[in-house]
């Protein structure tokens, strides 16, 4: 199963109100595992950066002059076919979602439906209700270590939402899950049992050293017996 953790940056937080698209980043995920497939991309939104996105993101105007505009295609042709037929995942999606069709209808692109889109936050706030469902948070409860944290960026935040979305459907031990669907790919799937040998393999004891052995458990007396049944037993296991 292929989705694509994805997090933009905006110039402000209002899409209907002239907010923009400043960074996008995007991570490729198989499985729940990242491939190392990442689209990224700083965007000149025709508009001044927010004191407050500033703050957050460290992103400034002087940063944007000169990247290409959303339009470009080098970002809104690329960035869809990165997207191909994925399901997209998005910590508090509507967010993102919002800002990318707005894009997208500018340009003159038709809008991405919202079936198509997971929201991360939404799944944690599930899974732990009441509790803090950041991403700051979640990366702290499952141990994920988020120091170059600084400022928010889209890329990393994807790169962080990878682990987090990872551990909210069940770990890591859930790539080595041997009740997993049929799954022939490197990430996960059911084992599938080892061939046996068509011959067993020929006993590695030699007539002397069988000989030998019955000689000295005969020692035994009536115990002898049994011994050498159970000599017999553990031979043809090897066999």
């Amino acid at each position: 199963m292929r989705e694509i953790m994805f997090d933009v940056e905006t110039t402000g937080l209002f899409h209907d109100q002239g907010d923009r698209i400043i960074e996008i980043g995007a991570v490729e995920v198989v499985n729940f595992m990242p491939t190392g497939e990442i689209f990224q991309a700083y965007v000149d939104p025709g508009r001044s950066v927010s004191k407050e996105t500033i703050e957050i993101t460290g992103i400034t105007d002087d940063m944007l002059e000169g990247k290409p505009r959303f339009e470009d295609p080098e970002i809104v042709d690329k960035l869809l076919a990165f997207f191909g037929d994925a399901r997209i995942v998005a910590h508090n999606a509507k967010f993102d979602h919002g800002f990318l069709n707005m894009e997208l209808k500018r340009c003159g692109y038709d809008p991405i439906p919202y079936d198509r889109w997971l929201d991360s936050a939404a799944m944690a706030r599930t899974k732990f209700p009441g509790s803090p469902v950041s991403l700051d948070a979640l990366c702290k409860r499952f141990n994920i270590n988020s120091d170059a944290r600084t400022f928010h960026g889209a890329l990393l935040d994807s790169q962080l939402l990878a682990e987090v979305y990872l551990e909210l459907n069940g770990g890591r031990h859930r790539t080595f899950s041997f009740d997993a669907n049929d799954g022939d790919d490197e990430f996960g799937g059911r084992r599938k049992p080892a061939k046996q040998r068509p011959n067993p393999l020929p006993s590695l004891i030699t007539e002397e050293e069988r000989a030998a052995h019955f000689a000295y458990i005969s020692e035994f007396g009536a115990k002898s017996r049994w011994l050498q049944s159970t000599w017999d037993a553990a031979e043809a296991d090897q066999g």
